[in-house]
């Protein structure tokens, strides 16, 4: 049978503000497309089909859509577990109408596998489905004891022993699978995940997942990777890249061909859809940024800006930009540092016998990475500096002398 493997859909997610349904929208228009042109049998969801527990009803439209659209009729089977971002009951609660379509949902652990027959070749597939398994979801308390290490022993302990459980009914006959949504110990992760406790107690060894399945499909973590040197335990990564930590980052599915007794050789089908995560550094302050944008570079992607500059950056400057380009999310000012200048200068003259405006424009280029305050700046605040002054003048006026009696 021919599988597909993957996960982390985040549906709902947005990007500072700009949502994502539309790539996300494309991104499924791709996936089907792949499962026609390969003859996909069996898809495997690994998990956050979701970016949060109450998703929008438009991400929840586009979730039954897809998987609607990826069984076809039930010509091919889908099995879907809960992710850390998921709600289990949301994820599962379609389960009834949903199998007669061959479309499996899985929300909590679980003591039986899932059984998948596929008609096409006359194999079933026993998949050993374990969504995000937290405490709470295991209901149960793994340690008492507050150590991380111990900790993350009994919950790689506990995970081992689902896990051992669901493969017991694994046949030699049958196309032996695992799938998680899970930390495996080892993993790269990104700043996108926004994990439960990534990295942490939470953390699950690679042994606890060597149940005799023939391919473990992994969700949790972004970047597409096989665990521990081990081709046959995958992550397929996000199909968007969701943080500029994923800039650069290749997205994609991962496609495999298994029969009973067989030996799992995956590969990946890379993804176009989605815009890229792309980081500028303007070392030659906005005119560079102006000599790109007049380019047309990375004409649909989303950009993280970063530009050096000797003046201040106003809020002008910024708007600007932003006329001129929406794809610009950030836009941050890097100033040089002055580190030096400032502390030579504090030599020779010190902070009393400073001019108030020079401590004035030294502070400011402390705060600013280096930046010049502007004459209108300086003056502005020596203004508000006279006032205080007028005030105190005035305060100390109206009190009366010290030890003079009060009419």
């Amino acid at each position: 049978m021919r599988i597909l493997h993957t996960g982390d859909w985040h549906l709902g997610r947005s990007l500072e503000g700009r949502s994502r349904l539309e790539e996300q929208a494309a991104m499924i228009e791709e996936m089907v497309q792949i499962v026609n042109d390969e003859e996909v049998d069996l898809i495997m969801l690994a998990g956050d089909v979701y970016d949060s527990v109450n998703p929008p009803a438009a991400a929840e439209q586009l979730y039954y859509e897809a998987i609607t659209r990826l069984a076809d009729g039930g010509r091919r089977t889908v099995a879907v577990i809960a992710g850390n971002h998921d709600h289990p009951d949301r994820v599962a609660a379609a389960a009834p109408l949903a199998e007669q379509r061959s479309i499996h949902l899985v929300g909590m652990p679980c003591a039986e596998p899932l059984q998948i027959y596929v008609p096409r070749t006359e194999e079933t597939a026993v998949i050993a489905a374990l969504p995000y398994p937290s405490e709470s979801r295991l209901k149960e308390l793994l340690s008492e004891d507050a150590d991380e290490q111990l900790l993350r022993s009994a919950y790689s302990e506990r995970v081992g022993k689902l896990m051992q459980q669901l493969g017991r009914a694994y046949r030699a006959d049958t196309v032996n699978l695992a799938m998680s949504h899970i930390y495996v110990l080892g993993g790269l992760e990104t700043d996108s995940e926004r994990p439960i406790q990534i990295g942490g107690a939470y953390t699950v060894d690679p042994s606890s997942l060597r149940i005799g399945a023939q391919y473990v499909a992994l969700g949790h973590l972004h970047r597409p990777q096989r665990v521990d040197g081990d081709e046959s335990m995958r992550y397929s990564g996000s199909p968007l890249a969701y943080s500029f930590s994923e800039s650069g980052q290749a997205k994609s599915v991962t496609i495999l061909d298994l029969a009973p007794r067989g030996h799992a050789e995956p590969k990946e089908l890379f993804l176009s859809s989605g815009k890229p995560l792309v980081r500028w550094q303007a070392k030659g302050g906005i005119s560079q940024v102006y000599e790109w944008l007049e380019q047309q570079a990375d004409p649909n992607a989303w950009i993280d800006l970063e530009i050096h500059m000797t003046e201040v950056m106003t809020m002008e400057n910024i708007q600007q930009l932003r006329r001129a380009r929406d794809g610009l999310l950030h836009i941050r000012p890097i100033y040089p540092e002055q580190a030096e200048e400032d502390d030579s200068a504090a030599s020779a003259v010190s902070r009393e016998t400073m001019p108030v405006h020079e401590l004035f424009e030294r502070f400011y280029r402390k705060q600013t990475g280096g930046a010049e305050p502007d004459e209108d700046t300086v003056q502005l605040f020596m203004e508000l500096v006279a006032e205080e002054e007028d005030k105190y003048m005035e305060q100390e006026a109206a009190e009366p002398a010290k030890g003079q009696d009060t009419i």
